[in-house]
Parts: structure tokens; sequence; C-alpha cells
């Protein structure tokens, strides 16, 4: 056998890096000794495995189809290591995740996996749903959550559960003294909205254009948790997760309007490389995500305290 695991992990870091300079530094070895590593897989495999665009290298079609199996063959020799190890060895994860779940639901599940596997341990890499399957894809997270399904051929997705959409204003706007709010108030109000490419953004796009028409009055907002705090002050109305903004409901600065727009509730999804190693990290991992609808679904924490 000519190659090695040295070679494989050397490619591996160039892949994510994007150059032998910064893969040198992330490895602590010198350039020329990365650079030779490549060339031995090179030449072994027979094929050259990056294009070189500008001062970067950037991987063609052989290195693409080359790097899942690589990452999943020294994640495997990770784990044979660990299970050798005479005291409990440290898996780390990093999981991805658009800012809803990251916000909202994680501070309750790493609780749950933390308890259930207390050798794991997660980074959290935050944004919103297109650029977690873009890290999936290109396997520099090992899982991500989102808010709406992806059609990324190389990824793996699995429905996770439900959450629920809801329009809010402030507790003293004027459509939320009104007992049933119109689409034609809907319409006429000032909308605060996430940005292209979130998951949120395109769920209430689905939801209220087909009713509503083009936005007439809208302003797109960054992030959720300001989303909701500038609806508090009474600067315009949204749709959000029930998840971002039940504590301001439960405080009495905010309220669900009742509108004749149909209940909408969103699936919300895991995504991994379909060449990803499922160790026994990720495995955990998955039943922790199991387990914790289960326990959504018996607690009512959507939507229980309305």
């Amino acid at each position: 056998m000519r190659l090695t695991l040295r070679q494989l992990d050397i490619f591996r870091a160039i892949a994510q890096q994007g150059s032998t300079t910064s893969a040198s530094l992330a490895l602590a070895l010198s350039q020329s000794a990365t650079s030779a590593a490549l060339h031995e897989l090179e030449n072994s495999l027979q094929v050259r495995l990056f294009d070189r665009v500008g001062k970067r290298l950037v991987l063609n079609d052989n290195g693409q189809r080359l790097l899942p199996q690589a990452i999943r063959l020294l994640e495997a020799a990770v784990e044979i290591e660990d299970g050798f190890q005479h005291s409990d060895p440290v898996a780390r994860l990093k999981v991805g995740c658009s800012t809803t779940i990251g916000n909202y639901i994680m501070p309750l599940l790493i609780p749950l996996l933390s308890k259930r596997a207390p050798g794991v341990r997660v980074d959290l890499v935050m944004g919103n749903s297109a650029d977690i399957t873009s890290q999936a894809a290109q396997l520099s997270i090992d899982i991500g959550l989102i808010e709406g399904p992806s059609q990324l051929p190389e990824l793996s997705v699995q429905p996770w559960f439900e959450d629920e959409l809801v329009i809010i204003a402030a507790s003293n706007h004027p459509l939320a003294r009104k007992t049933q709010v119109s689409l034609d108030d809907l319409r006429d109000a000032p909308w605060l909205i996430r940005e292209d490419g979130s998951g949120t953004a395109e769920e209430v796009l689905q939801l209220l254009v087909p009713r509503l028409g083009p936005w007439k009055n809208a302003q797109q907002i960054g992030s959720s948790e300001a989303i909701k705090r500038l609806v508090a002050a009474g600067v315009g109305i949204s749709c959000l997760s029930y998840w971002v903004v039940s504590d301001l409901i439960a405080e009495g600065k905010l309220a669900v309007l009742n509108h004749p727009v149909p209940s909408q509730k969103r699936q919300l999804y895991t995504v991994h490389h379909r060449g990803k190693f499922i160790s026994r990290a990720m495995a955990e991992l998955q039943q922790t995500l199991a387990d914790f609808t289960s326990v959504v679904g018996v607690s009512g924490a959507i939507g229980g305290s309305r």
C-alpha cells in the first residue's frame, strides 16, 4: 500500500486551508514537507487533486471525490487510537447550526448530550442555513442543524422536528389590540424580516408572499434576537420562531396576532456529508437529537406556555 495516513492528513489540511503555506502552519510542518507529501499522494494516485486559482489551491473533481474518503479514514484511525487509551477519551464534535437553533435550542440540547456522553465536547459554529449546509458539504463541520431542507446532492438530509412560526407585534401595538387582524392590516404594516439565506426568511416568504404579495414596507435584519427587540419597541411586526419570542411573550412585551394566515409549522433538519464517518461521538449526538424530539413532544416546550 503506497498511501499513508500522514499524506491523507496533509491533503485534508490543504483542502481546508486553501494553500500549502496555511496547511503547514496548521500542522506545524515545514512548507516543503507539506508540498512533498501532496506530491507523493498525487504520484501514488496518478492524478492531480487541486487546481491553482490565484494563490489558492482549490479541489478539483478528483480531490472532491477523495476528501470525504480521506476524512472517513482519518476519523476511523482516531477512533481506533481512542479505543486503546486507558483513560476515558474526550471526543470533539464540530456542530454547525442556524442562529435560531444555536441561540435557543442548543442551550437545552448540549446538557442532554453531556449527560448521555460525558466525554463528548461540542464546538459550536453559527451561521445562516445556507452557510451551515455549505460547511457540511465541505466537511468543515461534522453535522449541521438547519431550518430548511437542502438540495445539495453530497449531503444526507434528515427531518429532525417541527417548529412553529408566529406573527408578532409589540403588546401595545394597534394590531395587538384587534381581535382579528386582516390581510390588509398585515399587508400595510412595516415588517422586519431576516436576511436572504436565512432559513427563517425563506419559510416566512413561502408563508406570507402568496397571501400578502410582495413586501411593501420591509427591513432586513441579520438577527432574530434584534428583530424581536425591535418589534417589542414598536418598530414593526414580524414572523419568527416561537422558540425565539416565547420569553418576551411571557413577559407581556410581545403579542401573537390573531390573523387569517394558516398556522405554519416548519421542519428542522440535520445535515451531514454522505461520506461522513459516523464515530461513536457522532452516534451519541444523533441519538441525543432523537431523544430531544421526544422531550419536546412530551413537555410541549415549543408552544405549551401560550
